[in-house]
């Protein structure tokens, strides 16, 4: 059985139809790629497999449950967690507490305890730390645990909001452009961190990206989206080789 399962998807904005029977298969454990050129709907099949906007058509599963037009909240909860395209941290906050930001929702303890700091608010805290270690340790970020999120280097705020992303254990991690305003160094050690967290956590990742070398370099599979609906899908090596794919990102010379 197929993780995401997605079934003739759409949306329409006023007379605007931004997807159009959008359709995909994501395999448990698989790195998927979702890519097309600007203003192709990316982001909106985003949008909608994380509740931001409600399908007019279709329907999404997750691991065979359908969870189609829940909202943000309850899809983080049925395991998918994704990141953004601007990012978007708690930026006066430390590295550490942006992390526990995300591990809060397993919280043992009342508000009353939260509140006088008493009950179980001591123990609980205590392992919501450790475990916000343990994460950032996966991501080298644990030796700036206390710095504010904002004087981070802008790579490691990128590797920050993935690692807050992955405190959520979400079953699908959707990625929204992570290599946007990276170098090519840091490009390089964000394709390591993606492999790296795909196999130490076992989970499926989704991503959008408009860098061609990471995709080929970590995608076994990709869609293409064209003015919303799927041009092409496949092997990463073959799609990006076909001549309608290159037209779409090049345009027709003729």
């Amino acid at each position: 059985m197929a993780l995401l399962e997605v079934k003739d998807l759409g949306i329409s904005f006023g007379g605007l139809q931004a997807v159009d029977n959008f359709n995909l298969s994501i395999e448990k454990g698989e790195l998927y790629g979702l890519i097309g050129p600007n203003g192709a709907g990316k982001t909106t099949v985003f949008n909608l497999l994380t509740g931001v906007y409600k399908p007019t058509a279709g329907k999404v599963f997750l691991d065979g449950t359908d969870i189609t037009g829940h909202r943000t909240e309850e899809i983080n909860k049925d395991g998918i967690a994704r990141t953004f395209q601007n990012i978007r941290l708690f930026q006066q906050l430390s590295v550490i507490d942006n992390v526990e930001s995300a591990l809060h929702s397993f919280e043992k303890y009342s508000t009353f305890e939260a509140m006088f700091h008493c009950g179980r608010y001591a123990g609980a805290e205590k392992k919501l730390r450790e475990k916000a270690l343990e994460i950032l340790k996966v991501f080298d970020l644990d030796m700036m645990s206390e710095i504010l999120s904002s004087n981070l280097p802008y790579g490691q705020q990128r590797k920050l909001e993935i690692a807050r992303a992955m405190a959520t254990e979400p079953k699908l991690l959707l990625l929204d452009e992570p290599a946007a305003g990276m170098n090519p160094n840091e490009t390089a050690e964000l394709m390591d961190t993606i492999s790296l967290i795909r196999d130490k956590f076992d989970i499926t990742i989704l991503l959008i990206e408009h860098d061609m070398k990471l995709v080929s370099g970590i995608c076994e599979k990709v869609t293409v989206l064209n003015f919303g609906k799927v041009l092409a899908e496949g092997e990463t090596k073959k799609v990006l080789a076909d001549p309608e794919v290159i037209r779409a990102y090049l345009g027709d010379d003729e």
